[in-house]
């Protein structure tokens, strides 16, 4: 059977969690993983705002799709460059963007519940914004070389940044609706010892997760889903995972938490001026265009 564009998850995506744990541990005192920024610079500027008041040694990684509606040649360029200032991982929107154009695939691996208008148009967006990518050599070679996942630790504990999955960049197993399913629980907890982590900090799936998991050693570990950093994931809020020794400093923020060996996990709410950013989304993407009717309703509604 041959995958439809969209539907596939392609066999280099598939890293296997033990890689995780080959790859040195960056410390630091601050950590945002930020997932699903898709383009939206307004979000960005309340991010690093928001890092520019932590102390300590602080980093901020982007943890794909920081890519998605920035289809200008200006806005690819601004958005990319800024991000690269920072940590990042690939995406399946950033993985694909070295891609011939005839290819129309996003590379998110849809599940068969999500309907096939969907994909299309998402196979659409792309190719848009690989167009525009392709028109900056040199920026996109800086970011195909950008790995699939990355190791942090805060305190003494152990977080796994990836995109999708523990074992995919393009794997969907980190979604709410998975995570609720008992049948998955042994692979999840075997994650956690083969990547040699207690937190999983995800995005892909456009919704929010904060899933405790219990594990064969008595322990317990995390996984955040942080939904989307660049669209509403709470309301009509953004969200990110903050992990560090101390709280945020601003409760009303904190959308969940939890706290493990003395550090702090929190989903943090990226609140930005959602009237700017509709304009500017409006100004790429009008009525009638893929998506403008895959997301304006998300973006202007929150739903």
């Amino acid at each position: 059977m041959i995958e439809k564009a969209g539907r596939s998850c392609p066999i280099r995506y598939q890293y296997g969690a033990a890689k995780i744990a080959q790859v040195p541990a960056t410390q630091c005192d601050v950590l945002y993983v930020v997932g699903g920024l898709y383009g939206n610079p307004f979000a960005l500027d309340s991010i690093e705002q928001l890092a520019s008041r932590e102390s300590g040694n602080v980093r901020i990684c982007f943890n794909g799709d920081f890519n998605w509606f920035n289809k200008s040649l200006e806005d690819f360029v601004h958005i990319n460059q800024r991000v690269l200032n920072h940590d990042c991982i690939l995406g399946n929107v950033e993985a694909e963007l070295g891609e011939p154009l005839d290819v129309a695939d996003c590379g998110c691996a849809y599940p068969e519940n999500v309907d096939q208008g969907v994909v299309d148009r998402s196979n659409f967006i792309h190719t848009e914004l690989k167009r525009c990518a392709q028109q900056q050599p040199e920026l996109l070679d800086m970011l195909l070389q950008k790995p699939f996942f990355a190791r942090y630790s805060v305190g003494e504990l152990n977080v796994a940044v990836v995109h999708g999955d523990g074992d995919s960049l393009a794997g969907w197993r980190f979604d709410p609706a998975h995570l609720k399913q008992t049948d998955e629980a042994p692979w999840r907890a075997a994650l956690f010892e083969k990547a040699q982590v207690n937190v999983f900090a995800s995005s892909h799936t456009c919704s929010a997760a904060f899933h405790h998991e219990p594990l064969p050693n008595g322990q317990t570990g995390l996984i955040s889903n942080n939904g989307a950093a660049g669209m509403p994931s709470a309301q009509m809020d953004g969200l990110f995972t903050r992990i560090s020794m101390t709280s945020l400093n601003n409760p009303a923020l904190v959308f969940q938490s939890t706290q493990f060996n003395g550090v702090w996990i929190e989903q943090v709410r990226v609140q930005f001026d959602q009237a700017a950013w509709q304009q500017h989304f409006l100004g790429q993407w009008p009525e009638g265009t893929a998506a403008h009717t895959s997301y304006f309703t998300r973006i202007s509604e929150g739903v």
